[in-house]
């Protein structure tokens, strides 16, 4: 039996920007990426701690170190600059290799989206 399981979760980054005249799309800092195992195009979960607003989208890769993260089209509508929101993705697998599953779960500072030293 394959399950759903959380793969990779940013707790609580604020929304530095939100671009409604783009494609679509979450542009996130490569180094948040890269510490939360999310790879570009890899579709998301936004949870938006200050509305209740839940929606999904993918992942466009941002400038490393800038801490940007900017909701793209439709999905700038659901934020304002500077909620804080939760970011994840789920994987399918085995439901014996999901008991040893460790997903990727980051926390970083909330005030400049940087990871914690």
């Amino acid at each position: 039996m394959m399950i759903e399981v959380l793969k990779s979760k940013i707790h609580r980054v604020k929304v530095t920007e939100a671009n409604l005249n783009y494609i679509g799309s979450i542009t996130i800092d490569e180094n948040l990426m890269e510490a939360a195992n999310l790879i570009e195009n890899e579709k998301v979960h936004i949870l938006n701690n200050n509305n209740g607003e839940r929606f999904e989208t993918y992942v466009i890769k941002g400038p490393r170190g800038s801490g940007v993260i900017c909701l793209n089209g439709a999905a700038a509508r659901r934020v304002q600059v500077g909620d804080i929101i939760l970011i994840l993705s789920y994987a399918w697998m085995d439901a014996e290799k999901a008991k040893l599953h460790v997903p990727a779960v980051i926390f970083p500072d909330e005030t400049t989206n940087q990871l914690k030293a």
